[in-house]
């Protein structure tokens, strides 16, 4: 391989990763509401430890932190969820989104409640959103 050739190869690699670098910046600069929504996980986790960590729901003989946590992380993946289906302008497909949300939730709930009964709720709300998934497609 000539040095004439072996420049141009490293001046394409450049390019191929200067591109890689703006298509990541863009993709994130696109999609606000997934950022929103990770952040919004990240927040609420770490406020509900925080108020674990001092102590301030003592009374509370329902409280496990990582419960209610793992129970809004599923209620705010479900809100980006309802935001996509609701505003054209963030429109995407949801089902996966629609699957995570509802299983946080069964996560959280599943220590509180009892596992035996949420999992089977958790089927039947996947059920019922692919089903309405399938109603609405064909409008």
């Amino acid at each position: 391989m000539s040095e004439r050739q072996r420049g141009e190869k490293e001046e394409k690699e450049e390019k191929r990763q200067e591109k890689e670098e703006k298509s990541w910046d863009e993709k994130w600069q696109r999609d606000p509401v997934n950022v929103a929504m990770w952040a919004a996980i990240l927040i609420w986790v770490g406020l509900v430890l925080l108020v674990d960590n001092l102590d301030f729901t003592a009374n509370l003989g329902w409280w496990e932190a990582w419960a209610v946590a793992f129970m809004g992380a599923g209620v705010i993946v479900l809100v980006q969820v309802l935001i996509r289906i609701l505003v054209p302008a963030y429109r995407k497909p949801v089902g996966g989104d629609v699957i995570l949300g509802f299983v946080f939730l069964g996560i959280g709930l599943g220590d509180m409640v009892g596992w035996d009964l949420i999992w089977p709720i958790i089927i039947i709300a996947i059920g019922v959103s692919l089903f309405a998934r399938g109603l609405l497609r064909r409008r």
